[in-house]
């Protein structure tokens, strides 16, 4: 059974940073599509980094500059690093991939792109304050 986990949303202040973790299962991992996106309160959805299936990297308007993915392939494992946290960086962040039969997705944030994931985990929760 295909599964995603994201983890390490905090509450956190301004400045400091967070890795966030999304947990692969049930699918091969290595070589797969995995996208990590963003939805605060009333906004779009946004695409903030994803990791190709060729290993190449593809970084949102979010992403650019002070986040940085990285991938764990022993682990199953995606990585968001997010260093000098804003307050507008608060958000549910969720990780999602493409599998045969995915099924599980975000209403507002599948459509949007670059790749049509399929199959989304349940997001974890950033929030920061000024």
């Amino acid at each position: 059974e295909v599964n995603l986990v994201a983890s390490g949303g905090d509450s956190v202040q301004a400045g400091e940073s967070l890795r966030l973790s999304c947990t692969a299962s049930g699918f091969t991992f290595e070589g797969a599509d995995m996208g990590w996106y963003r939805q605060a309160p009333g906004n779009k959805c946004e695409l903030v980094a994803m990791v190709n299936k060729d290993g190449s990297i593809t970084y949102g308007r979010p992403g650019r500059g002070r986040f940085t993915i990285s991938q764990h392939n022993a682990k199953n494992t995606v990585f968001l690093q997010m260093n000098e946290l804003k307050p507008e960086d608060t958000a549910v962040y969720y990780c999602a991939t493409d599998v045969p039969n995915g099924g599980r997705i975000v209403e507002d944030c599948w459509l949007l792109g670059p790749k049509l994931f399929n199959y989304w985990g349940q997001g974890t929760q950033v929030t920061v304050s000024s």
